[in-house]
């Protein structure tokens, strides 16, 4: 059976217009998984780089490892008593915090280079207002972790860690965290489509860096 010349054309169309329609929702797709990163403008992003193991005693002296938070996105922050900014920065830390805690498939985890855990818990509380800490606080007294495994000398510093262990964000000094967007990136980190973009030194690059600057405030 022979198609006619119109039944040829509306086909063609058709294949078109479906071509176009995966097309479209594609790059809606990613758009949708890069408009956080790109809003908050990290100081580095990739997707070649796996967070090194570690085990560390969390505030009631239990051992917690890096590895068991495998299969879920990690938001980790680094502080310590000493660091103003850290301290400043804890509050919108804990609004975050209590926004992912529904989200079962993201972990919020902090590690503090105090001396123990009893002044970690002294400072939590005293920035805090008494209220409860809504994240795990690991505690890295010699620094083994921060230091040593990865190289982080000055404080707060704040990384973002996909399901499989890879590195995909990191943010230097104090942000404020209590906008929906961190909690965007961290739902995003797993995306179906991922996000094509990589940062050095604040600069946007990779496939889908063009979408940064029509995103991002400022950009």
């Amino acid at each position: 059976m022979q198609l006619g010349l119109g039944q040829v054309i509306v086909a063609v169309l058709a294949g078109f217009a479906m071509y176009g329609f995966v097309g479209t929702a594609q790059d809606g797709e990613e758009r949708r998984s890069c408009t956080a990163l790109c809003s908050l403008r990290p100081d580095y992003a990739g997707r070649n780089r796996l967070v090194p193991d570690f085990e560390l005693p969390d505030l009631d002296g239990k051992k917690v490892s890096m590895a068991s938070f495998r299969g879920k996105s990690v938001i980790l922050n680094f502080w310590t008593k000493t660091c103003r900014p850290c301290l400043e920065e804890m509050p919108s830390l804990a609004s975050l915090a209590k926004a992912v805690r529904p989200h079962k498939n993201i972990a919020f985890v902090t590690i503090t280079t105090d001396e123990s855990a009893a002044d970690a818990r002294d400072t939590l509380k005293s920035v805090l207002g008494g209220s409860e800490i809504p994240f795990i606080v690991l505690v890295d007294s010699e620094s083994t972790v921060v230091r040593d495994k990865f190289g982080t000398k000055l404080f707060p510093e704040t990384w973002f860690i996909d399901a499989k262990g890879v590195i995909r964000a990191r943010f230097d000094g104090p942000r404020e965290w209590d906008s929906p967007l961190p909690l965007d990136l961290a739902q995003t980190l797993n995306a179906p489509i991922p996000c094509e973009v990589q940062y050095s030194g604040g600069e946007a690059r990779g496939a889908h860096a063009n979408l940064c600057p029509q995103i991002a405030p400022g950009g």
